[in-house]
């Protein structure tokens, strides 16, 4: 069995009887357990009624949140000509396009979004097998094929967060630091579960979220009360 830290071990105590909190009590918990010496992603997991192996179930989306992530985005991407030049002046920090393929083909992957125009689609489509297991993959439904490269790039860098579903239908992501203020955390926390409402596919039959929870990176996790955020 794995050794528990002293810090983890004295959060989860902190834990201990608290469950199914709103969205405030469980922010403050969780950012006034954080006790690393990084400044720790809040991070959300949320177990929903689905199984993403039917295409009716499938859970995927994008939202912005309204205080950003704090972190730092790098954005790759896939475009010629002035669509290039839009990407690079909008902050995109690598635009390339048979190049780009053949340096991500060589495994060198060094951005966190992939955007590409729709005319690049052919050339992206040969880096599925490479880009798909890292949810990388331009896709027109998130906002990452598209001509508006400008705003796309923007948005990335701003704040923006994609989700999606996994086998087991939790749909997990960042939503902030620790540092960042409580109502700020809040803020971004309520945005993510509206969005992930809102995404609810047509065939969710039953409860759709089951179970709602919070944490940093370093720290236990705490339930949010899904009758409370979902009213």
């Amino acid at each position: 069995m794995a050794k528990v830290g002293k810090r983890f071990s004295a959060a989860r105590e902190a834990f201990t009887g608290k469950e199914a909190l709103s969205v405030q009590d469980a922010v403050a918990l969780v950012k006034g357990s954080a006790s690393a010496k990084f400044d720790e992603t809040v991070e959300i997991a949320m177990n929903l009624g689905v199984d993403p192996r039917h295409a009716d179930q499938m859970v995927r989306g994008v939202v912005g949140l309204p205080n950003g992530t704090g972190k730092t985005v790098r954005v790759a991407v896939f475009a010629r000509g002035a669509k290039a030049d839009e990407a690079q002046a909008a902050g995109a920090d690598i635009v390339g396009a048979e190049d780009l393929m053949e340096v991500v083909q060589g495994g060198k992957i060094e951005f966190d979004r992939c955007i590409a125009t729709p005319d690049m689609m052919p050339i992206v489509g040969r880096l599925g097998k490479v880009l798909g297991p890292r949810n990388l993959m331009p896709n027109p439904k998130v906002g990452t094929v598209t001509m508006d490269v400008a705003d796309a790039v923007k948005a990335a860098k701003g704040g923006e967060v994609q989700f999606k579903a996994e086998k087991a239908g939790v749909v997990h992501a960042g939503v902030g630091k620790v540092s960042f203020d409580e109502a700020k955390l809040v803020e971004n926390v309520q945005a993510f579960i509206d969005a992930v409402a809102k995404a609810k596919p047509t065939g969710a039959k039953g409860a759709y979220m089951k179970s709602i929870s919070l944490s940093s990176t370093m720290g236990p996790g705490v339930t949010i009360d899904v009758a409370k955020v979902t009213d």
